[in-house]
Parts: C-alpha cells; sequence; structure tokens
C-alpha cells in the first residue's frame, strides 16, 4: 500500500462539512507541530498511524499541488528532505520496520 493512494471518503462524512479555511488551518498546524517533533520518526509514524511526512508530501500532490516529489516534500519538512535526513533521521531497526509493514496492512486502502 502507497502514501498515494486516495481514500473513499463518504459524502456524509462530517469531515467534508468541515469549511476548507478549516481544514488547512488544521493541516498546517499539523504540518508545524511535525516539523518540532523531529523525534518523531517517520518509521515510527508508520509504524503507529500507517502514514508519515513523506506520505502527507504526496498528498498534498494528490491534492493537486503539482510539485515535483522533492518540493512537495520540503513544503512538509520545511527544509530539503535530504538535508532533514541528515539533521533529523535515524536508521530502522528490525522491530520498527516489521511494526511498519503489520501498520499498512491495517490501512486496507484507506491510505
Amino acid at each position: 500500500m502507497s502514501c498515494s493512494e486516495n481514500t473513499n471518503a463518504d459524502a456524509a462524512d462530517p469531515l467534508e462539512a468541515l469549511p476548507d479555511a478549516v481544514a488547512a488551518a488544521a493541516f498546517r498546524r499539523l504540518v508545524r507541530h511535525l516539523r518540532h517533533r523531529h523525534d518523531a520518526q517517520n518509521i515510527d509514524l508508520m509504524g503507529l498511524s500507517g502514514f508519515c511526512r513523506n506520505c502527507l508530501a504526496d498528498w498534498i500532490n494528490d491534492a493537486g499541488a503539482g510539485f515535483d516529489k522533492a518540493t512537495a516534500r520540503e513544503v512538509i519538512h520545511g527544509m530539503p528532505a535530504a538535508e532533514w535526513k541528515a539533521k533529523f533521521h535515524t536508521e530502522a531497526t528490525a522491530e520498527q520496520l516489521a511494526r511498519m509493514e503489520a501498520s499498512l496492512k491495517k490501512n486496507g486502502g484507506a491510505h
């Protein structure tokens, strides 16, 4: 399952009733929170929730941002992804990778 798969949003979902400005503000707050929490590694986010910063970068492109992958990741990371990786990335353990694989199976197309 990839980060770029679309969800099948139900038209009756109250999330769809949120004004775009409210949804955008919440999204920006989430991204800024993740920019602050460098200790939350992408592999851990994937293992817990089945998505990470790179998924968010894919999702903004899926929504029509029109960036190349590197630019989309820079928007989310707040710096070039290579710089973020050099400063904050840690190598994944076997346990983290296994947790991520199990988590991705739970996405069931909702990713």
